[in-house]
């Protein structure tokens, strides 16, 4: 019995000492733990904070003003008042506005009437966030109504609402752009990775480079194939998604490869780095699931507006690049090709794709020094 317990104790303690030495399984245990509950609390919340909101006073009565009072100081809303229904299309188009409620200049003489209307344009490409919009600004006005003295809590206010760029108000058409960024970052990303460590893993770059294959030639020979095969992913994706799934392209075909082509250069980088500095199948893997999968997942807004989320979580987001380029494809599958968005968040994805290609020549360029 006293040896076996002397056994046992040598072998743990061995254990112990291995699994100290052992940073990818430290990784699993103890980081991914970690990562996971901080991305998802902090990401994934499904309440509605802070939506823009462009509200268009065509009547500027004390009685209008009140009516949409319930906007003022809500956690729900961020109002912007105008007097012009164009100044509030364009913040719509440019994505400063989520939420167009448009008070007619009628309204507070059809309200004496006891018939009133106000119309409400919804940004469809956010459908989870329109719809509870939508609830909140009926919830809102219906208060309003309960508080007015006498014969006006019997009027009546008809909220005409329509929803901008999803017609059909279907939650796929929401969808689908966000897991083509997905697929796309599967591809990119986590399979570059893991291919590329079992390279180093086995020796096989160092056989190259007593060749006269230049570092900057290897790299590229190595981008090419997985450019390729994540590119014709797009295309299927694109199929699927338009005869099978039925979602519009309103935008322009080839922007949408454009773009695509431009986060592919991006991911691919990133698959390059991480093989680069890890040179391990295992760690390349976890490493890929930490820095792409679930902040491409919990902190692009794929799936919950980032909005509801704390500041320091939407900073992280409008770093990371998985956010741009859900941007551009939702705006050019929905919305069509808004110039003002395809150009600023392009613009970032290229240079996300220089900084990541280049810094990995650089990593394969120290590995031949």
């Amino acid at each position: 019995m006293n040896g076996f317990l002397r056994r046992m104790k040598a072998l743990i303690v061995k254990e112990f000492l291995q699994l100290s030495r052992d940073s990818s399984s430290l990784l699993l245990g103890i980081v991914l733990p970690i990562a996971l509950i901080l991305i998802i609390g902090y990401g994934i919340s499904l309440d509605i904070k802070n939506i823009p909101t462009a509200v268009v006073l065509e009547d500027a009565s004390p009685k209008a003003q009140d009516a949409v009072s319930f906007l003022n100081g809500s956690a729900y809303f961020s109002p912007t008042y105008l007097t012009s229904l164009k100044d509030a299309e364009k913040m719509f188009l440019d994505r400063d506005a989520s939420v167009i409620i448009d008070i007619p200049p009628d309204f507070t003489s059809k309200l004496a009437q006891g018939d009133a209307t106000i119309f409400v344009a919804l940004d469809g490409v956010e459908t989870a966030t329109a719809m509870s919009t939508q609830g909140y600004i009926e919830s809102g006005i219906a208060s309003w109504l309960q508080r007015q003295p006498g014969a006006a809590r019997s009027a009546r206010i008809e909220i005409q609402s329509r929803m901008w760029y999803n017609d059909a108000n279907s939650s796929t058409w929401f969808f689908l752009p966000g897991l083509i960024m997905l697929i796309v970052t599967i591809v990119g990303i986590m399979l570059t990775a893991i291919v590329m460590a079992r390279e180093w893993e086995r020796g096989t770059f160092e056989s190259l480079f007593v060749t006269p294959v230049r570092p900057m030639e290897l790299v590229l020979a190595k981008i090419v194939p997985y450019f390729c095969v994540a590119l014709l992913g797009v295309f299927i994706c694109l199929v699927l998604s338009r005869f099978l799934f039925e979602v519009p392209l309103v935008g322009s075909l080839a922007l949408v490869i454009l773009i695509s082509m431009l986060y592919l250069m991006v991911a691919l980088g990133i698959g390059l780095v991480i093989s680069a500095i890890t040179k391990n199948q295992f760690l390349a893997c976890q490493s890929s699931l930490l820095v792409s999968f679930l902040p491409c997942f919990v902190l692009s807004g794929f799936i919950f507006d980032l909005r509801s989320a704390p500041v320091g979580v939407r900073i992280i987001s409008a770093i990371l690049p998985f956010s741009h380029y859900l941007t551009c494809i939702r705006s050019l599958f929905l919305s069509g090709n808004n110039w003002s968005i395809l150009l600023k968040q392009g613009g970032l994805l290229c240079l996300y794709g220089v900084f990541f290609v280049g810094a990995a020549f650089g990593m394969t360029r120290k590995k031949v020094e």
